[in-house]
C-alpha cells in the first residue's frame, strides 16, 4: 500500500501536526470532541513536499486520493460535486504546522458553475445570494490561483448576475482559456496554488527570518461550506476559548 496523503478530519488528531499542519490537526481534534465542524480533509504537508520533488507537479497517485476523498466527503455531507439537486460547495485553505503569513488566501464557494448557481439560488429563494457568492469565487479562484490581479474585478461590481459573465471574461481575455466549470478541476488549481504558495518570496522570507525548515511544507484544508451571508438568519464572527485582552479562561467572540 502506498503512502496516505489525505485524511478526513475524524480521522486525525491533534498530535499530528507535522502531517496535517496547525489547521488540520485542530480540525480533527475539534471533529474528534464532538463538535459541530463543517466536515472535510486535510492533503497532508507530505503532498506539498512531494509536489516539489516531482518538479512541482501533484501527481497521479496524490489527484487519485484527493478524488476518493471527495467521493468520502460526498458521502459524509450528502452532497455531490456538480450536482444539480444538492450540490456540494468547499473552502480550500492552507495550514502548515506553523503560522506564518505569505501563504495563499482562502478560496471559498468551490464548487460553484453556471449551472450550480442556478441551483443554489433555487433553493435558497435567494438569486443575490447565490450570484453574489459566484462572483467572489470567480474573483478569488482568479487572483489566487491565477494570479489575475484583483484590481481587473474590483472597476466591475454591478449587476450581480451580469458580473460573474463580465468577471469570466476577464479571465478568459487574461488567462486564454475559458474559467473552469469542473468542481475536481477547480479544486486540483486550488490545491497547486497552496502549494506553490509555500514558496512565494514572502513566504520564504518569512521562514529564514524564523528558522523554519522549507522541507516542512504545508498541508491542505477541504471544508464543505457553511455561509454567513445568506439571509437574516444567518452570520459571521470570531470567538476565543479564552479572553485574548485579559487571558481569562472564559468564552470570547
Amino acid at each position: 500500500m502506498g503512502k496516505k496523503f489525505v485524511y478526513l478530519f475524524s480521522e486525525g488528531n491533534d498530535h499530528m501536526r507535522e502531517l496535517l499542519g496547525g489547521k488540520g490537526a485542530n480540525l480533527a481534534e475539534m471533529t474528534l470532541l464532538g463538535m459541530p465542524v463543517p466536515q472535510g480533509f486535510t492533503i497532508t504537508t507530505e503532498a506539498c513536499t512531494q509536489y516539489y520533488a516531482d518538479n512541482e507537479t501533484i501527481n497521479d497517485e496524490i489527484q487519485q486520493q484527493i478524488m476518493e476523498y471527495i467521493g468520502k466527503l460526498e458521502e459524509v455531507t450528502g452532497k455531490k460535486f456538480g450536482d444539480t439537486e444538492n450540490p456540494l460547495l468547499v473552502s480550500v485553505r492552507s495550514g502548515s504546522r506553523a503560522s506564518m503569513p505569505g501563504m495563499m488566501d482562502t478560496i471559498l464557494n468551490l464548487g460553484l458553475n453556471d449551472v450550480v448557481v442556478e441551483i443554489i439560488a433555487k433553493k435558497t429563494g435567494n438569486p443575490r445570494f447565490a450570484y453574489d457568492s459566484y462572483r467572489r469565487f470567480i474573483q478569488m479562484y482568479s487572483d489566487v490561483v491565477m494570479g489575475v490581479g484583483k484590481k481587473y474585478f474590483e472597476k466591475l461590481i454591478d449587476d450581480l448576475k451580469r458580473l460573474a459573465e463580465q468577471f469570466k471574461a476577464e479571465y478568459k481575455s487574461e488567462i486564454g482559456k475559458d474559467f473552469p466549470t469542473d468542481p475536481k478541476e477547480q479544486l486540483i488549481g486550488a490545491v497547486e496554488a497552496v502549494f506553490r504558495s509555500w514558496n512565494n518570496e514572502r513566504a520564504v522570507y518569512y521562514r529564514k527570518m524564523n528558522d523554519i525548515p522549507s522541507s516542512w511544507g504545508t498541508a491542505v484544508n477541504i471544508q464543505s461550506m457553511v455561509f454567513g451571508n445568506m439571509g437574516e438568519t444567518s452570520g459571521t464572527g470570531v470567538a476565543f476559548t479564552r479572553n485574548p485582552a485579559t487571558g481569562e479562561n472564559k468564552l470570547f467572540g
